[in-house]
C-alpha cells in the first residue's frame, strides 16, 4: 500500500512539472508558429515538449503571459488568433520579416503593456481599435511601411511611455490630444510624412526625455510650450518646414544634450548673444 502510495504521489508531482495553459492560448501559439515558418526559426519549438520549454514563451499561473520572439526569423504574418493570448502582457516580435497588417484582433489583449514590432515589414494603417490597449506602456513599431493617420483611439492610451513609430509612411497631423498622454517619456515620429504645426498641448507632456520629429513636413512656429519640457534631453526638429525664432528658454532646457533644427530658424543671431556648444547643437 504504501509503493501504491508513493507511487501516486510521483505521477501526481510529475503531472504538474507541465503546464497546463488552455487549449485556445496554445492553438495561438501554434497558429503563430505556423504562419510565422516556425520550421526555419532560428530557435523554433519542440512542439511535443512542455510549452514553458518553448523559446520566447513565459507562463505564469499556467497562463501565457510573454511571447518575446525578437530577432529569431519569424517570415510571415501576425495571425488573428493572437488575441486569444488573453493574459498577454508582453508582446515582442521585432526584428524579423514579417508582412501585411497589424490585425486588428491585436487590440483585444487587454493586459497588453508591452508591443513591439519594429524592423518589419508590416503595411496597412495601425488598428483604429489600438486604443483599447489601455495598460499599454510601450508600442514600438518603427522601421516598417505602416501608412495612413494616426488613430484617434491613440490618445486613450494615458499609461504609454513610450511612443516610437520613425521610419514608416504616416502622415497627417498630430491632434491636440496628443497632451493627454502625460506619462510619455520618448515620442519618436521622426522620417514619416506628418504635416501641419505642432499643437501647442506638446508642452503638457512634462515627463518626455526625448522628442524627434525630424524628416516630416511639420510646419510654422515651434511652440515655446516646448520650454515647460524640463526633463528632456534629446530634441529633434530638423528637416522640416518650421520657421521663425527657437525660444531661448527651449535652447536652455536643463538636461537638453541633443539639439538639431533647421537653418531657416532664426537661431543663430541670437545664440551670438547666448553662445551654446556646437557639439550639442548642431544645425542640419
Amino acid at each position: 500500500m504504501k509503493k501504491v502510495l508513493t507511487l501516486l504521489l510521483v505521477l501526481i508531482s510529475t503531472s504538474f512539472v507541465f503546464s497546463q495553459i488552455s487549449n485556445s492560448e496554445k492553438e495561438a501559439l501554434l497558429d503563430l508558429y505556423s504562419s510565422t515558418n516556425g520550421n526555419d526559426w532560428n530557435n523554433s519549438w519542440e512542439l511535443n515538449s512542455d510549452v514553458k520549454t518553448w523559446h520566447g514563451i513565459t507562463i505564469q499561473n499556467n497562463k501565457v503571459i510573454e511571447v518575446n520572439l525578437s530577432m529569431n526569423g519569424l517570415v510571415g504574418v501576425i495571425p488573428a488568433s493572437i488575441s486569444n493570448l488573453k493574459n498577454l502582457e508582453v508582446l515582442d516580435l521585432g526584428f524579423n520579416k514579417l508582412s501585411g497588417q497589424i490585425p486588428s484582433e491585436i487590440s483585444e489583449l487587454k493586459s497588453l503593456t508591452t508591443l513591439k514590432l519594429f524592423m518589419n515589414s508590416l503595411t496597412g494603417e495601425i488598428p483604429s481599435t489600438i486604443g483599447n490597449l489601455t495598460n499599454l506602456e510601450e508600442f514600438t513599431c518603427f522601421n516598417n511601411n505602416l501608412s495612413g493617420v494616426l488613430p484617434s483611439s491613440i490618445y486613450n492610451l494615458k499609461e504609454l511611455k513610450i511612443l516610437h513609430l520613425s521610419s514608416n509612411h504616416l502622415n497627417g497631423e498630430l491632434d491636440y490630444r496628443i497632451g493627454e498622454l502625460k506619462n510619455l517619456k520618448v515620442l519618436s515620429l521622426f522620417d514619416n510624412s506628418f504635416v501641419g504645426t505642432l499643437p501647442i498641448e506638446i508642452g503638457l507632456l512634462v515627463n518626455l526625455t526625448e522628442l524627434t520629429l525630424s524628416n516630416n513636413s511639420f510646419e510654422g512656429n515651434v511652440p515655446n510650450e516646448l520650454s515647460n519640457l524640463s526633463k528632456l534631453k534629446t530634441l529633434y526638429i530638423n528637416n522640416n518646414q518650421f520657421i521663425g525664432t527657437l525660444s531661448k528658454n527651449i535652447k536652455n532646457l536643463p538636461h537638453l544634450t541633443m539639439l538639431e533644427f533647421d537653418l531657416n530658424l532664426d537661431i543663430i543671431n541670437d545664440a551670438k548673444a547666448n553662445p551654446i556648444s556646437l557639439s550639442t547643437i548642431s544645425p542640419n
